[in-house]
C-alpha cells in the first residue's frame, strides 16, 4: 500500500471536500473530511496536509498537487526519518520553478489573493494591489497582515484605510448566476480562479502603466502547470515575472493587502445577499450553512440557489432535508 502527503491551501481542501462529497466517510478527529475511493483512501487535516493513502494513491494526488520526491506510488514516505504520520511531513507544494525568491518580499511588487471560493453562499472575489516598498511601514502600521488572521469588523476597516492611502489595486466579483454558469459548462472552480487572478493583474498592470512591478506573486491555490494550461484554454498567457507561493499573504505585504480587500469585497458582498434573503447569511460551507439553504429554499423557492449559492457543492443536497 503506498501513501502520499500534500500540503494544500484550505480553500482548495474545502473544494476537495465538496469534490468528494458522495464519497465520504468518518473523519478522523483533527480531519477535516475523509473519503475513499476506488484508487485510494483521502484523509484532510486541518494543518493543510492530506494524506492519499491506497494501492494507487497518485490516481487522485496528481489531480491537486504533486508529491515530493520519495512519495511514489507504492513507496511510503522515509525522507523524515522518525515521523508519525501527516504532521511530521516538510510542505513540497512550493518546490517549482515559479517559487518566488526571498527578495521580491521587500521589494515593489504585484500581489493576488482571493475569497469565497469555499464558501457555499456568495461569490468569489479577487484582487490584485501594487505596493511600492516605500509603503510597506505604512502598511504595518495599518495592520497589514494575512486576512485569515483578522476579524471581519478589522478588515472592513483596514480595507477602508487602503483606500485612503490611494493603493493601486483592482478587484473582480464572479457572482453566483456567473459561477454556476461556467460550472455547467465545465469550468472547474480552479480555472475559474485562474482567469479572474489574470484579469485582475492585467487591469492592474495598465493602471499602474509605465510602472513596471519587480514581480507578481499569486497566492498559490493549484499547480503553476495547472495555471497555465487553464489560461492557454482561453488563448492567455502567463505575464511576465510571476511567482507562485502558497500562504504568500503571510510572507508579502502585496499578498497580504490583496487577501484584505478581497476579503471585505466578499463581506459587502454577502451583507447584500443577507438583505436580499431577509436573514443572515451565514459563511463557510457548515450545517449552519445547510440550515440557512433550507431556509431560503422554504421562503424563495429552488430558483433562488443559483442566486445565492455555488450549486455543485454538497450542501445543495444536504438543505433538502431543511425544507
Amino acid at each position: 500500500m503506498g501513501q502520499i502527503v500534500l500540503q494544500l491551501p484550505l480553500d482548495t481542501i474545502q473544494q476537495m471536500k465538496a469534490t468528494y462529497s458522495r464519497a465520504e466517510k468518518p473523519a478522523p478527529p483533527g480531519a477535516i473530511f475523509s473519503a475513499k475511493t476506488p484508487s485510494c483512501s483521502i484523509t484532510a487535516y486541518k494543518s493543510g496536509k492530506v494524506l492519499f493513502q491506497g494501492k494507487s494513491p497518485e490516481t487522485e494526488a496528481n489531480k491537486w498537487g504533486t508529491a515530493p520526491a520519495g512519495q511514489k506510488a507504492g513507496v511510503k514516505d522515509h525522507t523524515h526519518p522518525g515521523h508519525k504520520g501527516p504532521a511530521g511531513l516538510k510542505p513540497s507544494v512550493n518546490d517549482h520553478r515559479y517559487a518566488p525568491a526571498p527578495a521580491l518580499f521587500t521589494s515593489s511588487h504585484i500581489g493576488s489573493d482571493e475569497a469565497g471560493t469555499g464558501d457555499f453562499f456568495g461569490p468569489i472575489t479577487v484582487a490584485s494591489v501594487y505596493v511600492d516598498q516605500s509603503q510597506f511601514a505604512l502598511l504595518k502600521e495599518l495592520g497589514v497582515k494575512d486576512s485569515k488572521l483578522l476579524k471581519d469588523d478589522a478588515i472592513q476597516r483596514i480595507a477602508k484605510d487602503l483606500m485612503h492611502v490611494e493603493l493601486p489595486y483592482s478587484l473582480l466579483v464572479m457572482r453566483n448566476e456567473r459561477y454556476n454558469q461556467l460550472q455547467q459548462r465545465g469550468w472547474s472552480q480552479g480555472k475559474m480562479k485562474t482567469m479572474l487572478h489574470h484579469h485582475a493583474i492585467q487591469k492592474l498592470l495598465a493602471k499602474i502603466a509605465p510602472t513596471k512591478p519587480d514581480g507578481i506573486l499569486i497566492d498559490q491555490f493549484q499547480l503553476p502547470s495547472t495555471y497555465i494550461k487553464h489560461l492557454a484554454t482561453e488563448g492567455e498567457k502567463l505575464q511576465q515575472n510571476v511567482s507562485f507561493m502558497t500562504k504568500a499573504e503571510s510572507h508579502s505585504l502585496a499578498v497580504a493587502a490583496a487577501s484584505i480587500i478581497s476579503r471585505a469585497s466578499f463581506v459587502r458582498e454577502m451583507d447584500k445577499l443577507s438583505k436580499q434573503a431577509g436573514f443572515t447569511i451565514p459563511k463557510g460551507a457548515s450545517a449552519a450553512v445547510d440550515q440557512a439553504a433550507g431556509r431560503l429554499i422554504r421562503t424563495h423557492g429552488r430558483q433562488a440557489l443559483p442566486v445565492f449559492t455555488k450549486m455543485h457543492f454538497a450542501n445543495s443536497a444536504k438543505a433538502e432535508k431543511f425544507v
